[in-house]
């Protein structure tokens, strides 16, 4: 009896090496990456064996019956939703691991600094990968959902590449800035400098979105940042074009002249005394780090050569020849910024 089940355990054997071999060459094998499928989506709540007749079925593999088993076998069955890159010679079981790892397509979205919100949405606004939350709400939405306190948002966002994966909104990009520029803007307020000018961290935070957009030479921050603390530790009026043309709005066709600096609202730093009422664009941590320790010095006014940079002066009347020199040959209505106070009627 024994010796004639001898050959059928023979051959019981060898069938079960041959299985084993073939599972084990349908799971190393290289995906069929030519069926023209680049990118597996996994939806959330997607199985491991939802995942293998996605791929039977896209041409990525001949059988899922491997897969299906080979699952079963080892428990794995945690694996994470998003988008994965199918690269040659990559086989079931190392998307398998990917899937676990979590190993997904990540995107990137860099906002330079000095950007105000509106460009911000505007770039958001554009990433198909992105679901579109915030787009169509107010800034005072925007504040309300992020638990901002001021009704407009703009300067709160830190300036930065920031990654994502599709499905994420544009609301999460926005939270993630929010809680990076608060950050930073704590731990430099912390270690500000004495004698500044500043009520609250939020004043300093208006002051660094000046400081950025009048800075073209990052070396001159920290000066620029002096000249203003100066001028509202003397009483002086700030006299910033950015500040006006942020209070244009739309209205601002890249031409600033002797009526908008004439027109009166909250943001024209002509007329108006100290800070305008919000910041007029989103400072990056060098704009914060100048605001809360601007440089020592005597200056009081600054002009644009045209390369950049500024040429700086103690007073009145060197700020006048400055302006002479490197504005009024060129451009009869320029205003540089700060504007002498003789000129500011």
């Amino acid at each position: 009896m024994f010796r004639r089940l001898i050959p059928l355990l023979l051959v019981a054997a060898l069938l079960v090496m041959v299985a084993l071999a073939w599972l084990y060459h349908q799971l190393n094998a290289p995906l069929r990456t030519g069926s023209g499928v680049e990118v597996l989506v996994v939806e959330p709540g997607t199985t491991l064996i939802g995942v293998a007749g996605r791929l039977q079925a896209e041409g990525l593999i001949r059988h899922r019956l491997p897969l299906r088993l080979y699952v079963r076998l080892s428990g794995r069955s945690r694996i994470h939703a998003g988008e994965y890159r199918l690269t040659r010679k990559e086989s079931a079981l190392d998307l398998l691991a990917r899937l676990e790892r979590g190993d997904v397509i990540r995107y990137s979205i860099t906002f330079p600094e000095g950007w105000t919100l509106a460009e911000w949405r505007a770039i958001l606004a554009r990433q198909a990968k992105l679901r579109q939350v915030a787009a169509d709400w107010s800034g005072a939405e925007l504040a309300e959902a992020l638990d901002i306190e001021q009704a407009n948002p703009e300067g709160w966002f830190s300036p930065n590449t920031y990654f994502f994966v599709a499905g994420e909104s544009d609301l999460d990009i926005l939270d993630r800035a929010y809680r990076r520029q608060v950050e930073t803007l704590s731990g430099l307020w912390a270690d500000r400098a004495s004698g500044l000018p500043y009520r609250e961290p939020y004043e300093a935070l208006i002051m660094a979105s000046l400081v950025e957009k009048e800075t073209g030479v990052a070396a001159e921050r920290a000066r620029i940042a002096g000249v203003f603390v100066r001028r509202l530790a003397q009483g002086m009026r700030l006299q910033t074009d950015p500040t006006v043309i942020y209070g244009l709005g739309d209205r601002y066709r890249g031409n600033l002249t002797r009526a908008h600096l004439r027109e009166s609202n909250a943001y024209n730093t002509y007329h108006i005394d100290g800070l305008p009422p919000t910041p007029i664009a989103n400072p990056g941590d060098e704009a914060l780090r100048a605001a809360l320790a601007p440089a020592d010095g005597e200056a009081l006014y600054f002009v644009a050569r045209g390369d950049g940079s500024h040429e700086f002066s103690t007073t009145l009347q060197e700020h006048q020849r400055a302006v002479r020199r490197y504005q009024l040959q060129r451009r009869a209505d320029y205003r540089s910024s700060p504007k002498p106070e003789a000129d500011a009627q």
